[in-house]
């Protein structure tokens, strides 16, 4: 499975939106490529193969399981700074997705939140067949062998999903064309800067950074704030009432900060959230903070800085 598993993984979470959820069907993916070795006939390629096991382990992961969502789906409008919701743990959310050296460009632009987002909205068939004809690169023919269809009912499959993505993605170029844009040096500025604002609680810093319309969203909080104005105004109510230190990741082939919180009774900064950015010409669009320091081991950070 080796030189499959980091595609396999990917397709996994594209499926699932859900990176703990992924690696969970990935382990029960491997039993049953081990089991079924030696039934495999040859009839189709050991990839096609994989992928077949992979994504009926996937649909029966979601005959079980809500789709899962981030704060705008749950709450339509953004609200006012002053009321923070408590954390809806019922709730199933999307996932950040670590850093995977491993993706093509291609496949870096297909794990991006915005398009696990709108992933996430469509119908399991539809989303198998739109991830195995646009991101993999299946024929609609391999695609009917996997999902066990005719080629027509992919066609259709296909055509349903598109017109439900057309109406969910921003018309805006993906994250890996803004960051290539950015440059490199551009993006170390930003991140920087962005560091900078947080830890010195400097809101007129932040605010600088900003799109217009900017975002920001915390999940297992529904809150979501969005424009300059009310995330300034929430800066100034929440974060900028706690000593900060960070560090720099990727996560969804995005640029991504942990986010470590002064803990008095630890003597040190632990960790608190993962802050995943999206740009838009030289300025952050959206900030998803996934409030979970559990997760920043998962994307290769420490758990803890100490002074």
């Amino acid at each position: 499975m080796e030189p499959f598993r980091s595609e396999l993984r990917a397709h996994c979470y594209r499926m699932l939106g859900s990176f703990q959820d992924a690696e969970d069907v990935l382990q029960e993916v491997s039993v049953r490529v081990w089991r079924g070795r030696d039934a495999f006939e040859g009839g189709s390629s050991l990839r096609t193969w994989m992928h077949r096991i992979a994504i009926n382990a996937c649909l029966n992961e979601l005959e079980r399981k809500e789709r899962r969502v981030l704060p705008m789906d749950v709450v339509g409008q953004a609200g006012p700074h002053d009321a923070l919701r408590e954390p809806e743990e019922d709730v199933l959310w999307i996932q950040p997705y670590p850093e995977d050296p491993e993706l093509s460009v291609l496949g870096l632009e297909s794990v991006e939140l915005a398009f696990i987002t709108a992933l996430q909205r469509l119908a399991p068939n539809q989303r198998a067949a739109l991830i195995l004809f646009d991101v993999l690169s299946f024929s609609a023919a391999e695609i009917a062998e996997v999902l066990d269809t005719t080629p027509a009912a992919v066609t259709s499959a296909l055509q349903r999903a598109r017109k439900v993505m057309a109406g969910q993605r921003p018309p805006e170029p993906s994250q890996q064309v803004a960051l290539a844009r950015l440059g490199d040096e551009g993006q170390r500025k930003l991140v920087a800067s962005y560091t900078a604002a947080l830890r010195a609680h400097d809101v007129e810093g932040m605010v600088a950074l900003l799109a217009a319309d900017a975002t920001w969203t915390m999940p297992p909080l529904a809150n979501w704030f969005q424009g300059r104005e009310a995330i300034a105004g929430f800066l100034a109510a929440a974060p900028y009432r706690v000593d900060w230190r960070h560090r720099v990741t990727r996560a969804n082939g995005q640029l991504a900060v942990g986010c470590y919180a002064w803990d008095e009774s630890a003597g040190a900064h632990v960790a608190y959230a993962l802050d995943v950015l999206a740009i838009r010409g030289d300025r952050i669009a959206s900030i998803v903070s996934f409030i979970d320091g559990s997760r920043l081991v998962t994307h290769g950070l420490p758990p803890v800085i100490h002074a």
